[in-house]
């Protein structure tokens, strides 16, 4: 799918397309203003807000997602169970919950805060670029997922075994090892020592 800036959009309640805005901030993650979603992402890339979820069900398996092929950023790729930009003034809490009902149809039951993390992670492909300073959140998914077949390719629960596998064969996208990695004590924390992560 061709990057222009109309797949950069949404829908506003009177049918008209609206530009998608994210919250720019330091360093230090204090808001210092708005960009549009694309331009936010064009290269060198500005530093934005954003987040990263997750989720693990009863076994200790990671949730992941594919990222659907008609994605303009990092399509058809392997991620984490959600991930995605609070809207200027939304909690990243509350953004992650959000987006996680809105992507896979499910709410988690458990979803607590797991520190952040700040990188530069240019895509080869697209050619955007995610510099990002991104909150992240584990926690328990006990429901049937939905997901959006528009947001989500496929979904999968693995092992940290089969993660290793998985990573070695599949396309990911460029964060996800960036945020697992900072993830690791909170989600060693939620899945005890015997789950391997």
């Amino acid at each position: 799918m061709p990057i222009t800036r109309g797949t950069a959009t949404h829908s506003s309640s009177n049918g008209t397309a609206e530009a998608i805005l994210l919250e720019l901030v330091d360093e230090d993650g204090t808001t210092i203003g708005t960009a549009e979603k694309l331009a936010a992402h064009e290269p060198p890339g500005m530093l934005h807000r954003a987040f990263s979820v997750f989720l693990f069900d009863e076994r200790g398996r990671l949730l992941l997602q594919q990222r659907a092929l008609g994605k303009y950023h990092s399509p058809g790729v392997w991620s984490n169970t959600c991930c995605g930009h609070p809207y200027p003034g939304e909690a990243p809490f509350a953004a992650a919950a959000r987006r996680t009902y809105e992507e896979l149809g499910v709410s988690p039951s458990l979803l607590a805060e797991a520190g952040t993390v700040r990188y530069n992670h240019p895509d080869p492909h697209s050619g955007l670029v995610e510099q990002e300073f991104n909150h992240l959140f584990v926690g328990m998914v006990q429901s049937p997922l939905r997901p959006d077949p528009e947001e989500v390719g496929s979904t999968a629960f693995v092992t940290a075994t089969e993660l290793t596998e998985r990573h070695v064969e599949d396309p990911f996208s460029t964060w996800f090892m960036t945020v697992l990695d900072a993830a690791r004590p909170a989600i060693r924390e939620l899945t005890g020592p015997t789950a391997g992560w």
